[in-house]
């Protein structure tokens, strides 16, 4: 089945020339089909290209899926045009009497800033609290992932020494937790943060468990136990030449940053990347979409939940 995304979004030229099955609105509402309604809180600063990395993978699904996307209502975004929000892009206070079957926050490039500095931080609480009576179950990543545990655990944020970034290796403590139902003894994803959540936190909390964790990376999957709230420190969603892209802005920038590990064929930055994470990629969207949105949500989201 295809993913049903708002008429003429950008991301549905890039999608279709990838040979993924996407689907306008227009067309969708001829089909007499239950779609699962997905809304994502895209607080990336260049939206268009977060937009296709999720897109990509929320479309790997035997499910018809429907998306809004909404950014904060009180953040001006400088690196996406206005016109490109006006058309596509909805605010919370348009769509909080509606409830859906998946929520997704993005990163935000705010490792450095106390969550309480940032201007929309009451914004993104308010969203976080709605969700919780709104939404079947929300996957929060990277900033997000660390906004949501402070948020709800009181887990603070802690300062790597040097930004982790690369691709690591992961495994998983429990096999039987769906989430990770496939995923490989060890299983390849991207990273890049400045911030990291200690193990120790997380295990003092009885509501969360860890879900995926890298000897060198550490926690990367983290999630509570009825599954309403999933939390991914990295950035599997991440296409062939993010890590190569965030790699030439910081060094253009004279920035202090160390090569993407485990990513360059012989650590030579001429050479193409070779994607090792896409199919632990699909497969951890997809095992979202199934166990914990479609799988247990109501089929008329309107009734009390």
């Amino acid at each position: 089945m295809p993913i049903n995304i708002p008429d003429n979004l950008p991301a549905a030229a890039v999608l279709k020339e990838e040979n993924i099955f996407v689907m306008d609105q227009s067309r969708a509402i001829r089909q007499d089909i239950r779609p699962q309604r997905i809304v994502i809180l895209n607080i990336m600063s260049v939206k268009h290209t977060t937009e296709t990395h999720l897109l990509r993978l929320l479309s790997n699904t035997p499910l018809q899926i429907e998306i809004d996307l909404i950014h904060p209502r009180t953040h001006t975004s400088k690196n996406t045009p206005i016109e490109h929000l006006r058309t596509f892009y909805k605010t919370f206070d348009q769509i909080r009497e509606h409830r859906y079957d998946g929520l997704i926050i993005t990163g935000a490039p705010l490792g450095f800033i106390n969550f309480e500095d940032v201007h929309y931080w009451e914004e993104l609480k308010e969203i976080m609290d709605w969700a919780e009576t709104h939404v079947t179950s929300t996957l929060y990543l990277c900033w997000g992932a660390q906004a949501a545990l402070y948020h709800f655990y009181g887990i603070e944020k802690r300062l790597l020494k040097r930004k982790m970034f690369g691709v690591f290796k992961h495994r998983v403590p429990d096999r039987k937790i769906p989430l990770v139902r496939g995923f490989d003894d060890n299983f390849p994803a991207p990273h890049s943060r400045y911030m990291h959540i200690e193990k120790e936190d997380i295990l003092k909390v009885e509501e969360l468990q860890i879900i995926a964790e890298s000897d060198v990376a550490g926690l990367y999957i983290i999630g509570t136990r009825d599954g309403e709230k999933i939390f991914v420190t990295g950035h599997s969603e991440y296409d062939p030449n993010t890590l190569k892209e965030e790699y030439e802005r910081d060094l253009s920038k004279g920035m202090d940053i160390q090569m993407p590990v485990n990513y360059f064929p012989d650590d030579d930055p001429a050479k193409t990347p070779l994607v090792q994470w896409r199919s632990h990629a699909n497969l951890l969207y997809t095992n979202w979409l199934n166990y914990y949105v479609y799988q247990v949500t109501p089929f008329d989201l309107e009734e009390d939940q």
